[in-house]
This record gives C-alpha cells, sequence and structure tokens, in this order.
C-alpha cells in the first residue's frame, strides 16, 4: 500500500461521497483518475484490505431491532448451524471463536417478534437450543473507522 491507497481508505471510511460517480470524486481528491481509483479499490477487496464498502445505520433509530447472540454448538453441528444462520438476510456477522459458546452471530429484525421467531427457528432447524440473546442495554460507540 502507498500513500494513494491509505488517503483512499481514509476517504472511503469517512467521506464516502454520495453522489452518481462517487469514485470520480475519490479519485479527484487524491489526484489520480476514477479508472485508477476503482483499480486500486478492486486490488485492496481482492487482498483482502477492503472487506466490504457499504453504509452503517443505526437500526434502533430506524425503528429495528438487533441482538448479538452466542451459541454453544457441538462440533459435528457447526456446518449445518452455520448455514442455518447464514440463511437468513438480517444476519450481519457470524463467527466462530474459541471458547465455550464458540459461535457468535449478530441479527437485527422489523420487531422483536420477528428476531424471536428467527431464534426459535435456528433451534429448531439445527438442534442447538443454547443460545443467549445479549440485546445492547446502552450503546458505547458507532463508528470503528481507523485512521490509515
Amino acid at each position: 500500500m502507498d500513500e494513494i491507497d491509505k488517503k483512499i481508505l481514509n476517504i472511503l471510511q469517512k467521506e464516502f461521497p454520495l453522489e452518481e460517480q462517487p469514485f470520480l470524486i475519490v479519485g479527484e481528491r487524491c489526484g489520480i483518475s476514477e479508472d485508477e481509483t476503482i483499480r486500486r479499490v478492486q486490488k485492496m477487496k481482492e487482498e483482502g484490505i477492503i472487506r466490504r464498502i457499504g453504509a452503517v445505520f443505526d437500526g434502533a433509530k430506524l425503528g429495528r431491532v438487533s441482538t448479538l447472540c452466542a451459541a454453544r454448538v457441538p462440533e459435528e453441528k457447526i456446518d449445518n448451524f452455520v448455514k442455518t444462520v447464514n440463511a437468513n438476510k438480517n444476519v450481519t456477522h457470524n463467527y466462530q471463536r474459541n471458547h465455550e459458546y464458540n459461535i457468535w452471530f449478530t441479527v437485527s429484525a422489523a420487531t422483536t417478534k420477528e428476531l424471536k421467531a428467527f431464534l426459535k427457528e435456528v433451534k429448531e432447524k439445527t438442534g442447538v437450543t443454547d443460545i443467549l440473546d445479549m440485546r445492547a442495554v446502552r450503546t458505547f460507540k458507532i463508528n470503528a473507522s481507523f485512521d490509515v
């Protein structure tokens, strides 16, 4: 990564232009063309430096509910459990941890009823019933950007 890549990353994290041609504007700010900007972003995605480009919304302000879940999943059930959880379009993260509760995921829903129904469905489809539903009581941060 050179200084231009770092500048691109900073802009994408903090000042993404909501315009018809956002990469043209990013490129102008970096002194390069739109095509060069897109090429650099694609390369950083391929290298795993950029995982995704997307908006982060405050779900609660939009009237949605969300939760962080931790599940105790036997080794032989992990694949099916993960596939079942990931089939829901409202699951934003799902990862394995070296812990007694070894699968953690976050999910949002339009209503509490919908969220509870999803968790019930996961339990029924996978046979995994030890799932902790840890809804946030208070928000401590909303921004996770890093100055590059």
